[in-house]
């Protein structure tokens, strides 16, 4: 049950345009998928990186999240739920996948991701 990779980094927005137009025109980034004024994930030299708007944001955190692809999320719930993890809440995405937001033991919250199946 091991993660597969760091899927992306996200952090918050409360204006999306205004983090497009520095995250593209000041730093060059590229972006891979937008939807909308919601979500821009952009390719960082191979790693992922994501801007959120407050209602594609965890719940709970504060900074930036990393969201680590898990190949079964049902699983890995029930054991970091018998483990005593802090487990904020699972988001169903539709065709995108599902997600697992957690809280580490430092407070940290963190996501685990498992793809929709094709």
């Amino acid at each position: 049950m091991s993660i597969r990779k760091l899927q992306n980094v996200v952090v918050a927005a409360g204006d999306i345009a205004a983090s497009r137009h520095f995250y593209e025109t000041l730093l060059g980034l590229v972006p891979k998928f937008v939807d909308g004024e919601r979500w821009v994930q952009y390719d960082a030299g191979g790693a992922n990186f994501a801007v959120g708007s407050a209602q594609e944001y965890p719940e709970g955190a504060a900074g930036a999240v990393a969201v680590f692809e898990v190949g079964d999320l049902d699983a890995r719930a029930r054991s970091l739920a018998e483990a005593g993890t802090h487990i904020v809440g699972m988001r169903d995405m539709g065709s995108h996948g599902r997600t697992l937001t957690v809280v580490d033991p430092a407070g940290n919250v963190l996501q685990l991701f498992q793809r929709a199946a094709s």
